[in-house]
């Protein structure tokens, strides 16, 4: 879809696959509110709880206007209150869970990481012992290829071992370490863990985008928000890493193939027992100034920058090799840099302030 195209509705929706009704985590934030379109779209029934930490609640009118359908439930609520968790699943009869929920900037992480892991490990728990008690064995865990960390040149596979360098990654580790554990000694508990890289870019409509509170901790938002005037330059963190130009290289994934790799999963849950792990990315490595020039052909401006020191936890290259799951489902990502970069610019163009502004939405749920 051309993204200057005004937006005419949902695709047609396939016939669900079992699972039908999913609890997603993080529902309304950046992945999540791309992944409930997508379950939309294609069938599924869809309970979202967040706590809106870095989101906002208005996302959601705008999932429904996309898919044309209503979400099932809403409740804001952090995963780690047990008890508000438990009762969304006593209201709802869950099939499976899509967990999204965590915070997720490197740097920051390193700044605060006793909230990462307070949050990320602990919300991953508490959702645990809620799905236990309810006899909800099938979940969808979105982790992060991060957690290879400094293994060195890429694109590396699901053997690599990992070497987390930040709180993020070290977070995300630790879930996959309990979840794999669970698998071992809960019978009939089944986890796809997908390693993904990272995700950008934004709905065609432009009516979904990324949208981080404060300034953005992430390198594409960051350029989108300078692009149209809301900050005056690009920090690029890092000029002398071993690369071709010198800045950090990272396999960047659109976030409608991001996504729809995490409904796939969905029907692939029940192919094996235990925990499977699956790396999404593209094999592609670019760097900061690659993402700048990208970014700078998408918008036809200029993206102002300076290049300051590294940060903490960086590392040079990070780049996932995801033919695994290319051989076991069929999925390959599908959409180019180019193509991230200009859904990301039509997204911000029609939303120079984010989602401020937008109208709040109706029949919260508590």
């Amino acid at each position: 879809m051309d993204p200057r195209t005004p937006y005419d509705g949902p695709r047609t929706a396939s016939a669900p696959s079992t699972p039908s009704t999913v609890l997603v985590t993080g529902g309304a934030g950046f992945v999540g509110s791309h992944a409930c379109v997508d379950l939309l779209d294609h069938g599924y029934e869809v309970i979202v709880v967040d706590d809106y930490s870095n989101s906002t609640p208005q996302v959601l009118t705008r999932v429904e206007r996309i898919a044309g359908r209503f979400v099932g439930a809403v409740y804001e609520l952090d995963i780690r209150d047990r008890h508000a968790l438990s009762a969304v699943f006593d209201r709802h009869s869950v099939d499976a869970v899509v967990h999204l929920a965590a915070h997720k900037a490197v740097g920051e992480s390193t700044r605060m990481p006793v909230p990462y892991y307070d949050t990320n490990v602990g919300g991953t728990t508490s959702l645990l012992s809620a799905m236990h008690e309810h006899h909800v064995r099938h979940l969808v865990f979105s982790s992060s290829c991060a957690v290879y960390g400094d293994a060195g040149g890429g694109p590396l596979d699901e053997s690599t071992p990992a070497r987390p360098t930040n709180p993020y990654a070290s977070s995300k580790w630790l879930c996959e370490r309990i979840l794999d554990d669970v698998c071992r000694h809960w019978p009939g508990f089944v986890v796809l863990c997908l390693r993904h890289s990272n995700p950008v870019g934004a709905h065609p409509s432009g009516l979904l985008g990324e949208d981080p509170a404060g300034t953005p901790g992430n390198l594409m938002p960051y350029v989108a928000q300078v692009a149209v005037g809301r900050h005056e330059r690009l920090r690029v963190f890092g000029g002398d890493y071993p690369t071709p130009d010198g800045t950090a290289v990272r396999d960047y994934l659109h976030i409608m193939d991001t996504v729809e790799a995490h409904r796939l999963a969905l029907d692939h849950l029940a192919d094996e027992s235990g925990m499977r792990v699956f790396n999404l990315g593209t094999g592609t490595g670019s760097s900061v100034l690659d993402v700048v020039t990208a970014f700078r052909s998408a918008c036809g401006r200029a993206i102002p920058f300076e290049i300051v020191g590294r940060r903490p936890g960086d590392v040079p290259e990070l780049v996932a090799d995801a033919s695994a799951v290319t051989r076991a489902w069929g999925w390959r990502p599908t959409r180019d840099l180019a193509t991230m970069c200009r859904d990301a610019w039509h997204f911000q163009q029609l939303n120079p302030h984010g989602y401020a502004g937008s109208a709040r939405r109706p029949g919260k749920e508590e």
